[in-house]
């Protein structure tokens, strides 16, 4: 299975006029046809299941289309979106922030979806999606570290409840680097997929690993990117796993042209 992380910050676009006339306008203007480049991206990948950070679901800005509807129509696919704000928040009363949130999408049978609000911060959001094999966590943590930490507390009592293995998906936010996470991976038990701890931010020149996939022990990594698709302020990653089972036999080498751990670069 394929499962594809994208942070595509509303389909704003990058570069030097997105912080034309001030810093950050680039939020309030309109995605100008850029958005279609990101769904073309997305298509090109052909992922079982994509994690959506920074969901637009129908302001101005884009014309008032839902981009979680959009992009799953595209692809196929079911979709489950919801915003990243809580019903208590102001800012589900402000115009655009309340058309902001996250997304999951694939074309997998979903036995069950949760939304989950954690206690602090302005975003607070954790979608929840059981498929067949394997339940799925994506989050959008704070900017603030205080919060964030109290954020992964909150998530850790989230995914000890599940009995079928687990994969944590999102922007981190971890700007204290990844030493912000090793409480969590240490009482959870789980591993990143981003072996190399390959940097996704910013896009124009990563330096530091925002964007992370987690996943229980028995979830097998086969192949994992992080490809130079400069679309967003943050790059995607794109990782290729399989469920481990009792019946799983493990293999520790392959023939080149067999292997399914060699993975196409993705163009577009």
């Amino acid at each position: 299975m394929r499962f594809l992380l994208y942070n595509i910050r509303y389909g704003a676009g990058v570069g030097p006029r997105f912080h034309l006339p001030v810093p950050y306008c680039g939020y309030l203007k309109p995605t100008n046809g850029h958005f279609s480049k990101i769904m073309d991206f997305i298509k090109s990948v052909r992922p079982d299941i994509v994690g959506l950070v920074e969901v637009d679901f129908g302001s101005y800005r884009v014309e008032k289309c839902n981009q979680a509807e959009v992009i799953a129509g595209r692809l196929d696919h079911q979709v489950v979106y919801e915003s990243k704000y809580s019903a208590q928040s102001m800012a589900r009363k402000i115009p655009l922030m309340n058309k902001q949130g996250n997304a999951l999408l694939t074309h997998l049978d979903i036995v069950d979806q949760r939304f989950h609000y954690f206690n602090n911060g302005v975003k607070r959001l954790v979608i929840e999606v059981e498929l067949p094999e394997v339940s799925i966590f994506l989050v959008h943590l704070s900017l603030k570290f205080r919060h964030r930490q109290y954020q992964l507390n909150q998530l850790h009592r989230l995914i000890t409840d599940r009995e079928k293995p687990v994969i944590v998906a999102g922007d981190f936010n971890a700007f204290w680097g990844d030493r912000e996470l090793e409480l969590f991976l240490a009482a959870s038990g789980m591993v990143s997929a981003n072996m190399q701890c390959e940097s996704s931010f910013p896009s124009s020149f990563p330096v530091r690993e925002l964007d992370f996939i987690f996943h229980s022990p028995e979830i097998r990594s086969i192949g994992f990117q992080v490809p130079q698709i400069r679309l967003s302020d943050h790059l995607p990653l794109v990782w290729d796993f399989e469920i481990q089972t009792e019946t799983t036999i493990p293999t520790f080498s392959r023939p080149a042209e067999a292997s399914p751990g060699i993975v196409a670069p993705i163009y577009i």
